[in-house]
C-alpha cells in the first residue's frame, strides 16, 4: 500500500512538471519561428528547448511512459543536429517539432487519467528520423573565431559562437570574465550563483565554463569559472559585480568584426549538450514552491464555506439571545474578530487559487498559428496580460469563450492579404488579446482585431430582424443560437454556436460581454468576469417578504426611492427614476418574479447592461455580508437571472440573483 501511495504522489509531481515543460517548449518553438522570420540567432532558444525535452524524456522514463520517451528522444536529435551545425531550424522542422508536442500532450493526459498510453505515431517518428538523416556532415573545424583558449573554445557550440559574434556585430561587447571562488568569498555569500545573478543584470550570459587551475593561494580550490558575456556595461561595473580585478575581463571579439558568413559558424562535431555544466538559475530553488493539487484547494475552500455558514448561524443565535435580554456584548466582540479572521482566511485561500492570466493565454499563440495556416491569413498576435490573476475555476470556464472569440477574429474579421492590400492595410492582420484587473473585483479581457468590422445589415438579414441601431443590439443578434454569417461550416466556424456560447459562459460567471465595431476598422469584444465566484461579498434585501442576495460587484448604486423622483414613461405603464439629471427605467422586482405589483418601493438597485443603467425596485435592504455561492447545475431548474443559492444561516436556500441578466427584459425562464 505504501509503494502505491508513493507512486501516486510521484505521478502527481510528474504531471505538474510535464505540463510546465510542455508549455515552455511550445513557447520556445513559437519564439524560434519568430526569430527565424526576423533573421535572428536561434542558438539560445534551441538549447532551452533541448533541455526541456531532455528533462521530459528523463521524467517519462522514470514513470515508464515509453511513447513520450521515444518522441522526446527523436525531437532531441533534431535539436542536437541544429545546435551542432549552427543552422536555423527550417519551417518544416518547426512544424514537425510542434507535431511532436501535440502528440506528447494527449499521452501525458492519458497518464493523468490512468488510461493506456497510445504508442507514438510511427509516421511522425519516421519523419523526425528522416530529418536528422538529412542533416549534412559537419564542416572541417575552422580556426577559433573568438579569443579563447582551445580547451574552452572546444566546449562552445556553433550556436553559442554565433550568439557571441552576432552580438558583437550588432555593437555589443563580447567579453570573458573569470571568477575564482574561495572560502573567504563563500563566507560573505559570494558564489558563482550570486555572481551570475549580479552579472546577469548587466550583461547577457552566453555560457559559464568551469576551468581547472593549479591549487594556489590565488585559487585555493583549484577551480575558476569563465563567464562569456555580451554587454554594454564598462569593465569597472562588471568587475565590481563579480568582485574581480579589471584585469580578469578580456575582450573576445575585436571591436569591428567583419561579417561572418554562415559557414564560418560551423564547428567540429560536439558531444551532446552538457546539461550538468549549467548552474541552476538564481531564485528558483526547489524549496521555494510547493505544488498542490487543485482538489486540495477546493476542499479547503469548501471547509471555509462551511465556516461562513456557521458564522451566519452564530450571528442569528446571538441576536436571539439579545432579544431575550441576555448580555451578548462579549460574544459580539468575539463575532467581530471571527468575521475579520474568516475574511483574512478567505483572502489567503483565494490567493492560493489564483492563476496567472498570462499562463492562461499561453496556448493562444499556437491556436492563432494553426488558424492562420488553415485560413491562409497572415496574423500578428499581441498578448498583454500584465500581472493579472484569476481564480482557477473562473479561468477554466472563461478560456473556451476566449478561444471562440479568437477563432471568430481570424476566420470572420481579418481579411486575406490581398483584400487588406486593396484596402490600404498591411497584409498582416493584427489581433490583440489584453486584460487588466478593475477596481470593482472584475477582470476585463479584450479581444480586438483590425479587420473588416461587423456588417450590421448582413447580420440583421441572416437573423431575419431589423437592422440594429447600436453595438449592444448588434451583440444581441450575434448571440442568437444558431446564427452564423458563414454559408457553410468550416473547421473553425460556421456552426452558429460561438457567440451564444461566449455569452452564456460569461453570464454564467456573473459577468457581461460588450462589443465595439467600426466598418473597415476592426472589432473589439470585451469580457468582464469576476475574479472569484465561490465566496463573495453581497447585498441582502427583501422583496415581497422574501430575502434575496445580489453580488456587490454587480450593483452600481443603491438609491432611496422618493415618489417625487418617479416619472411615467411615454405611453404609460413603466416608470422612470430620475437620478442626477439622468432618467433610469425602474423595474419592480416583485413583478419580474410574479409576486404582484410589489407595492411602494423603498430602495432601488442600479445595475448596468451593455453600458445602459437599469434600476430594480425592492422593499428594503437587509445588509452586506460574505455569502457562499452554490451554483445551480441541474438544467431542469436553472433559470435566467438566478446565479445560484446561498445559506444565510437559517438552513433555507436563498436565491443569488443576476440582475444584469434580468435587466435584459422579461421574467426568468428555464434554461432547458
Amino acid at each position: 500500500m505504501t509503494g502505491r501511495l508513493d507512486r501516486e504522489e510521484f505521478l502527481a509531481g510528474f504531471l505538474a512538471e510535464a505540463d510546465e515543460l510542455l508549455r515552455g517548449a511550445t513557447s520556445n518553438l513559437l519564439a524560434l519561428e519568430a526569430a527565424a522570420r526576423r533573421d535572428e540567432p536561434q542558438g539560445k532558444l534551441v538549447r532551452e528547448l533541448f533541455r526541456a525535452l531532455h528533462t521530459l524524456k528523463g521524467l517519462s522514463a522514470m514513470v515508464d511512459v515509453e511513447p513520450v520517451v521515444a518522441l522526446a528522444h527523436e525531437m532531441e536529435g533534431v535539436l542536437r543536429d541544429a545546435d551542432r551545425s549552427g543552422r536555423p531550424l527550417s519551417p518544416g522542422a518547426i512544424d514537425l517539432l510542434l507535431g511532436g508536442l501535440r502528440a506528447i500532450e494527449p499521452r501525458v493526459r492519458a497518464v493523468a487519467g490512468r488510461q493506456v498510453v497510445p504508442a507514438a505515431p510511427p509516421a511522425l517518428l519516421a519523419a523526425l528520423v528522416d530529418l536528422q538523416a538529412g542533416a549534412p556532415p559537419a564542416a572541417p573545424p575552422p580556426p577559433p573565431p573568438v579569443a579563447l583558449e582551445p580547451a574552452l573554445a572546444s566546449k562552445l557550440t556553433p550556436a553559442e559562437l554565433e550568439q557571441l559574434l552576432g552580438g558583437a556585430a550588432r555593437g555589443r561587447r563580447a567579453v570573458r570574465l573569470e571568477f575564482v571562488p574561495s572560502p573567504e568569498r563563500a563566507a560573505r555569500g559570494v558564489t558563482i550563483t550570486s555572481v551570475r545573478e549580479r552579472v546577469g543584470r548587466l550583461a547577457e550570459l552566453v555560457r559559464v565554463l568551469p576551468r581547472a587551475l593549479p591549487a594556489s593561494e590565488a585559487a585555493p580550490g583549484g577551480l575558476s569559472f569563465v563567464l562569456l558575456l555580451l554587454t554594454d556595461a564598462d569593465d569597472a561595473a562588471l568587475a565590481a559585480a563579480a568582485e574581480a580585478a579589471p584585469a580578469a575581463i578580456e575582450t573576445l571579439v575585436p571591436a569591428a568584426p567583419a561579417p561572418v558568413a554562415p559557414a564560418a559558424a560551423a564547428a567540429p562535431p560536439l558531444p551532446p549538450l552538457d546539461l550538468e555544466e549549467e548552474e541552476p538559475a538564481p531564485g528558483r530553488a526547489r524549496g521555494s514552491y510547493v505544488r498542490v493539487e487543485v482538489a486540495r484547494l477546493d476542499d479547503a475552500l469548501e471547509r471555509l464555506s462551511d465556516l461562513v455558514v456557521t458564522r451566519f448561524r452564530l450571528v442569528r443565535a446571538a441576536a436571539a439571545l439579545r432579544e431575550r435580554g441576555a448580555d451578548v456584548r462579549e460574544l459580539g466582540a468575539i463575532l467581530q474578530e471571527t468575521t475579520r479572521q474568516l475574511r483574512d482566511l478567505r483572502a489567503s485561500i483565494m490567493r492560493a487559487r489564483l492563476v496567472s492570466v498570462g499562463e492562461l493565454l499561453e496556448r493562444v499563440p499556437l491556436l492563432v498559428r494553426g488558424l492562420g495556416q488553415r485560413t491562409g491569413k497572415a496574423v500578428r498576435l499581441e498578448l498583454d496580460a500584465g500581472r493579472a490573476e484569476l481564480d482557477k475555476a473562473v479561468a477554466e470556464r472563461v478560456f473556451p469563450a476566449i478561444v471562440h472569440l479568437v477563432r471568430n477574429a481570424v476566420d470572420h474579421a481579418l481579411e486575406p492579404p490581398d483584400e487588406r492590400r486593396a484596402a490600404g492595410k498591411p497584409p498582416e492582420g493584427l489581433l490583440r488579446v489584453t486584460c487588466h484587473r478593475r477596481a470593482d473585483g472584475f477582470l476585463e479581457l479584450n479581444v480586438a482585431d483590425d479587420g473588416r468590422g461587423i456588417d450590421a445589415a448582413e447580420v440583421a438579414r441572416r437573423a431575419g430582424a431589423a437592422r440594429p441601431q447600436d453595438d449592444a443590439a448588434l451583440l444581441d443578434l450575434l448571440c442568437r443560437p444558431g446564427l452564423s454569417t458563414h454559408d457553410a461550416a468550416t473547421e473553425t466556424s460556421g456552426r452558429g454556436m460561438g457567440m451564444d456560447i461566449v455569452r452564456r459562459v460569461v453570464q454564467g460567471l456573473g459577468g457581461e460581454v460588450l462589443l465595439a465595431t467600426r466598418p473597415r476598422a476592426g472589432t473589439t469584444f470585451t469580457l468582464r468576469v469576476p475574479l472569484s465566484i465561490s465566496i463573495l461579498d453581497a447585498f441582502t434585501f427583501e422583496c415581497a417578504g422574501q430575502p434575496f442576495v445580489v453580488p456587490v460587484t454587480m450593483v452600481e448604486e443603491i438609491l432611496a426611492v422618493e415618489p417625487a423622483a418617479l416619472v411615467a414613461a411615454p405611453g404609460g405603464g413603466a416608470r422612470l427614476l430620475e437620478r442626477r439629471g439622468e432618467v433610469v427605467p425602474l423595474v419592480p422586482l416583485a413583478q419580474v418574479f410574479g409576486f404582484g405589483d410589489g407595492g411602494a418601493p423603498g430602495k432601488a438597485l442600479v445595475v448596468r447592461r451593455a453600458g445602459a443603467p437599469c434600476a430594480f425596485a425592492v422593499d428594503r435592504m437587509l445588509g452586506q455580508q460574505e455569502v457562499v455561492l452554490r451554483p445551480i447545475d441541474d438544467p431542469l431548474v436553472r433559470v435566467r437571472g438566478v446565479a445560484g443559492t446561498t445559506d444565510l444561516g437559517d438552513g433555507l436556500p436563498t436565491l443569488v440573483l443576476d440582475l444584469v441578466a434580468l435587466s435584459g427584459g422579461g421574467a426568468p425562464e428555464a434554461a432547458a
